[in-house]
């Protein structure tokens, strides 16, 4: 998919934060809507390590994406990167991503870090997490509920940076009016249910004050992980069809501010 600058029919807001319970942040977000591509990533092997790679994975994507390479080969090369990188053992990074040309989108991810599609009736999972408590779900023998309660919920399958080819998830679809879709790292669905982060997403009024209130809300229920999101949802301009709900097309009609990296 050749992607072309898409800021007039999406609008997107992103923010990352610590957290309450770390003293440094291995999240990274990626907002280029000049590319149409945004992604976070959640990096893994601790202080100075974790915050290389997730910071080495988007800046790869992000210059294989510019070079013309389609998503599951940007998503490779920032593979590589972060391997070509890697100082310690264990180090890598989770990565979700979306490339845009249009309302036409990719998706690809690595790792626990999801994207949902979110409207006024309900949210939905885009991406499968490569976790073992997933992997269990899938063999029947773990309950959902189950999961979100295991010892071994943190564990994943898959990442950047391992010697071997990772496993990408890749799927494609069109964003449509009044929907958004939601990018973030797993401090935020760590924090929160599906139904909580859907609740929050009507009620939010615009886009920068839902990642706002994402982030806050997962401060609050513990902030035990970094947290990162990035929300994207069709310009008002581009609203073809009524709005499936007043306040999603209320939030996509206020003024945006883009928030690139900011931590609260």
């Amino acid at each position: 998919m050749a992607p072309h600058p898409p800021s007039h029919v999406l609008d997107s807001a992103g923010l990352t934060s610590p957290g309450r319970k770390r003293d440094h942040n291995e999240d990274a977000l990626l907002c280029c809507p000049a590319l149409g591509l945004w992604a976070v990533a959640d990096g893994m092997g601790g202080h100075q390590f974790g915050e290389v790679a997730s910071a080495v994975a988007l800046a790869a994507l992000q210059q294989a994406v510019a070079a013309g390479n389609d998503l599951r080969s940007a998503v490779q090369a920032a593979n590589h990167a972060v391997r070509t990188a890697a100082a310690l053992p264990g180090m890598g990074t989770t990565i979700v991503t979306v490339l845009f040309d249009g309302t036409e989108f990719e998706l690809a991810w690595v790792g626990d870090s999801r994207a949902y599609r979110v409207n006024s009736a309900g949210i939905l999972p885009l991406s499968r997490d490569h976790s073992w408590v997933q992997a269990m779900i899938d063999a029947g023998e773990m309950r959902p509920d189950e999961a979100t309660r295991h010892g071994w919920r943190n564990v994943i399958l898959q990442c950047l940076g391992r010697d071997e080819a990772p496993e990408i998830g890749l799927l494609t679809g069109t964003l449509q009016p009044g929907e958004l879709l939601l990018l973030c790292s797993d401090g935020l669905n760590g924090e929160l249910t599906d139904d909580e982060i859907h609740r929050l997403c009507v009620e939010a009024d615009t886009l920068e004050q839902l990642v706002e209130r994402l982030v806050a809300e997962a401060n609050t229920r513990g902030g035990r992980d970094n947290i990162t999101c990035i929300v994207l949802g069709r310009s008002l301009t581009d609203q073809v069809t009524p709005s499936l709900g007043q306040r999603v097309l209320h939030m996509l009609s206020k003024p945006l501010k883009s928030l690139v990296g900011r931590a609260s």
